[in-house]
């Protein structure tokens, strides 16, 4: 579940997702992200928010 920042309404379903690699930490290990697109039912505001982090 994803909260929408500008009017804090709970939205579950991404429009869509995708993965990507993140920044690497001081170790050089770099992170796996998986990042979904939600449209706010309320606002219309369209935001993102990461769903899930793996160090590859």
């Amino acid at each position: 579940m994803a909260r929408c920042p500008k009017c804090r309404t709970e939205v579950s379903r991404p429009r869509k997702t995708w993965k990507m690699a993140g920044r690497p930490d001081k170790s050089g290990k770099r992170m796996q992200l998986e990042i979904g697109l939600f449209d706010c039912p309320n606002c219309k505001k369209t935001f993102r928010e990461v769903l899930s982090k793996k160090k590859i």
